[in-house]
């Protein structure tokens, strides 16, 4: 009976959910060892002052880090060998993922395609969206693309080159709140929803409208025509999470915490699982995987990776977007420009002082790969809306120092096993 009690004392202190976050790696996929990462990121702090800050205080910058090392199979058929090391990964803590969840948007876009099964839809296919109400916006043209007119791909290139908002917007008011969040649940990412556009002001109520669309080809002839939609309530966060402890509100400063729960969300273990979705799908069991075609999958995979200054469609000036504009885990030369052999798959996030990243990172020099997913906090103050954050100071600095870290640790690794 001693022990009982002292059971189910320890099971009333320290609930499921909360062993659940101590052990993440029940949630890994073909996971061959899982391990903490700190012994890896205590070495890096006797180089870096910058990570020896951020790791000794991990609890304010909520910093939680997934780095998956892989062993790339010997044989047709074998899966790759994935070995996983975590950081104060917590699957239930909310944090605001900014534009990472325009990846999902991306790859969900793909696939509302497919399921149309309308002759002539393509990813390259005019899309034009109308407006019904307040505050809803048209789109009739877009000047950045090579016709001159948008459409899915065109608007997913522009998001995975620099993360560009009213593309994301558009896939957004395409598939509708209902679409993305039950294909997400299915899909597995169950610690992800979607429920607004972003960087517009659209209230909840206004967020469960969904634009009229028409899809129409070279002479005009409508293929697809979409009228307004809507849901009748939001999904919302169950857990009604806030943040800070004021926050800017047109101007007036509110002197309480800013409330989240009309807000996306996208844990990381979720986010790290979309980018692994994409770069390998064959991890996951076919329910699970977005169902997209291969021609499809790598047209994900060649935005991801391409620069900015690569792209002519649209087009993006070197001096106002280097190589290191969206990917913050690696440094670049004095240019910020990455080495050609290099080739970084990613989508990253930044706002309310969250610095987030989660990519594949491959060295075809060396021989080398690996995922890694990271988001730190970086709001000293406290105070949200104030654009007085540390990003540019601590949060992609840390990205860097990490990703420069564990990416010399590849090449250690490499070395030894070949000595």
């Amino acid at each position: 009976m001693r022990i009982f009690a002292c059971l189910l004392l320890v099971l009333t202190l320290y609930p499921q959910t909360t062993l659940a976050q101590q052990d993440p790696c029940q949630h890994f996929p073909a996971a061959s060892s899982c391990q903490p990462l700190l012994p890896l990121l205590e070495q890096g702090q006797q180089q870096s002052a910058l990570l020896k800050q951020v790791l000794a205080a991990s609890e304010a910058y909520q910093l939680q880090i997934l780095y998956t090392r892989i062993e790339l199979p010997t044989a047709d058929g074998q899966l790759p060998k994935l070995h996983y090391y975590h950081y104060r990964v917590q699957p239930e803590h909310y944090f605001y993922p900014a534009s990472t969840v325009k990846l999902p948007l991306a790859a969900l876009a793909l696939q509302w395609l497919n399921e149309q099964a309308t002759h002539g839809l393509t990813l390259d296919t005019t899309m034009l969206t109308d407006s019904q109400r307040p505050p809803q916006t048209a789109a009739h043209s877009d000047s950045s693309s090579e016709t001159g007119l948008p459409s899915v791909g065109h608007y997913i290139q522009k998001i995975l080159l620099v993360s560009d908002n009213d593309g994301s917007n558009r896939l957004y008011e395409l598939m509708g709140q209902q679409y993305i969040n039950e294909q997400l649940k299915a899909k597995g990412l169950t610690a992800t929803i979607i429920n607004h556009r972003l960087s517009v002001p659209f209230n909840d109520e206004d967020n469960r409208y969904f634009n009229p669309i028409r899809f129409v080809d070279a002479a005009g002839n409508t293929l697809l025509a979409l009228p307004e939609r809507q849901i009748a309530e939001s999904y919302a966060n169950p857990d009604q999470p806030k943040l800070g402890k004021a926050y800017y509100q047109r101007g007036e400063l509110i002197a309480q915490p800013m409330d989240f729960t009309y807000k996306n969300r996208q844990s990381l273990i979720d986010f790290d699982g979309v980018v692994k979705r994409i770069l390998m799908p064959q991890l996951f069991p076919v329910q699970q995987r977005f169902n997209i075609s291969e021609s499809q999958r790598q047209f994900l995979l060649r935005y991801m990776r391409m620069l900015p200054r690569q792209s002519q469609y649209p087009a993006y000036p070197e001096s106002e977007y280097p190589d290191t504009y969206v990917k913050y885990f690696l440094k670049g030369d004095t240019q910020q420009r990455l080495p050609e052999y290099i080739h970084y798959h990613n989508k990253n996030g930044q706002a309310y002082g969250h610095v987030i990243d989660g990519a594949y990172i491959e060295d075809t020099k060396h021989g080398i790969a690996f995922f890694l997913t990271a988001i730190l906090y970086t709001n000293a103050n406290q105070i949200l809306n104030d654009d007085t954050y540390e990003t540019d100071s601590i949060g992609q600095p840390f990205l860097r120092e990490l990703g420069s870290l564990l990416y010399q640790q590849e090449l250690l690794r490499l070395q030894q096993a070949s000595d």
